[in-house]
């Protein structure tokens, strides 16, 4: 029986396949050689590679293109980038190559996008959809897009309670705010809480349009927003969900035909292993023709499909490059495999919500494979990686002490979230800027003394951190 590494792999899934061939026995990622990067950096090191952020962009606005044209549907497909899925100035740069839309959840990504602008990368008729808790930071600064020009602002109503504080705002501006509801989901069955914290609750979106907006000159409804978390699924919770949410959209529409869009937040899956299979056709063209179904029984006007894809878009470009230092055998049963940095610091969605990736070896793909446990330098209890998402098991090829080369491996596809989650540099996940620090101590006669140790970041520290400025 063959076992070396290559052997497990090659009988296991279909290998080579996109974005993963060897050559001269090292691991290619989308055709560049690791071992190239290795040589040059040392390790360990985090990559990007960019062009693989227009091919999912491209990838799905093809699909959506296609599944309206075969449905004969009216209205048009936008593609939105989630702009706190990664906030880097080559990525955001790179999804603006493909025209797409944006979209922001708190106050510092209006300033990234006033940067943007002037550094030609939009221009003020790019679509910006405003999600999250609206601060008054972060409302004053929506209302200065719009005064400056931009007129595919859209603010979407997080609760009713923040009607009243849009509406201070609007009544400032001179013409129509564009503003938009979301819906509370119903969470899954296994979550802590039954009903997302996010949005309006269905049963009282009707009422509060005619309560709130339908009269008010200086407001007009464009959008309505409903997201899952758990990502668009071919499951009976997702389509559950989704049908309550084109029940919400039918009645909206009936009272308010300025509503043009509905915007489906919550992305699609990436592969976070080998035997990933996701019909991603299927799923667009079941989207799009219920949708229209749905239209044509009620006999509304089919609006433009908006998604947010964050984690989609640029998932799969990301990738982090570690040496295994030592390994160390604890028990009969368990094999150490040490790398030279810390796991919950670089990929900590691998601990904090047991996210899986694609691990592979960058070498030594002719050697026997093993069962292992792959730990960090941190003396962190959870500073470990253990299982894949398809086999609960991980293999890696033997070391050989003997061998003069170290064992290099790779977790791929960690291009979303794990920057801001982990604090990289000092940016923070939706630009939530890091609070003050106060520091209260004792002088020598027992009175309390307090000072301020850092300042909450600014503005300019975060841009900076991501190389706008």
């Amino acid at each position: 029986m063959k076992n070396t590494y290559f052997d497990l792999i090659d009988q296991s899934y279909y290998f080579p396949q996109e974005g993963f061939d060897l050559k001269n026995g090292y691991l290619n990622f989308h055709g560049l050689s690791l071992k190239y990067l290795i040589e040059k950096y040392g390790t360990p090191f985090k990559l990007v590679y960019l062009p693989r952020i227009g091919e999912q962009i491209k990838r799905a606005r093809n699909l959506f293109n296609r599944a309206i044209k075969q449905n004969n549907y009216n209205g048009q497909y936008i593609y939105c980038y989630c702009t706190k899925c990664c906030h880097f100035s080559h990525v955001i740069k790179s999804a603006l190559k493909e025209k797409v839309q944006l979209e922001t959840s708190s106050s510092f990504d209006i300033d990234l996008i006033f940067k943007l602008l002037e550094e030609g990368e939009l221009t003020k008729k790019t679509i910006i959809v405003h999600n999250g808790y609206k601060t008054e930071d972060y409302l004053k600064k929506i209302l200065k897009l719009n005064r400056e020009g931009f007129k595919n602002s859209i603010l979407v109503l997080d609760s009713i309670s923040e009607i009243k504080r849009v509406k201070a705002h609007a009544a400032e501006y001179a013409g129509h705010l564009k503003i938009g509801i979301r819906i509370a989901i119903d969470e899954e069955p296994q979550s802590a809480y039954y009903t997302s914290r996010l949005g309006i609750r269905p049963a009282d979106i009707v009422q509060f349009y005619k309560d709130e907006i339908k009269d008010d000159p200086n407001l007009s409804l464009k959008m309505v927003h409903f997201f899952i978390d758990s990502g668009i699924k071919d499951t009976v919770y997702y389509w559950g969900e989704f049908q309550k949410a084109m029940d919400v959209f039918v009645a909206l529409k009936k009272e308010c035909p300025s509503i043009k869009a509905l915007n489906l937040g919550g992305g699609f899956p990436i592969r976070n292993n080998l035997g990933f299979e996701y019909d991603y056709e299927y799923i667009i063209n079941e989207i799009v023709s219920n949708i229209k179904d749905v239209c044509q029984k009620a006999q509304i006007e089919e609006p433009d499909i908006f998604t947010e894809f964050g984690k989609y878009t640029v998932g799969e470009s990301g990738a982090i490059i570690f040496q295994v230092l030592e390994q160390k055998k604890q028990n009969d049963q368990e094999v150490w495999y040490m790398v030279d940095n810390s796991l919950m610091n670089t990929i900590p969605d691998a601990w904090s919500i047991l996210e899986k990736f694609i691990l592979l070896p960058i070498n030594k793909w002719d050697n026997e494979y093993t069962k292992v446990n792959v730990g960090g330098i941190s003396c962190d209890h959870f500073d470990y990686y253990n299982s894949e998402d398809f086999n609960q098991q991980l293999f890696l090829p033997k070391i050989n002490d003997a061998e003069e080369e170290p064992l290099y491996i790779g977790f791929f596809h960690t291009g979303a979230y794990q920057d801001s989650i982990s604090g990289y540099g000092g940016i923070k996940h939706c630009l939530i800027p890091a609070p003050k620090l106060i520091v209260i101590d004792k002088d020598e006669k027992g009175n309390y003394v307090d000072y301020v140790y850092r300042n909450e970041q600014t503005v300019e520290e975060m841009l900076s951190i991501l190389g706008y400025i």
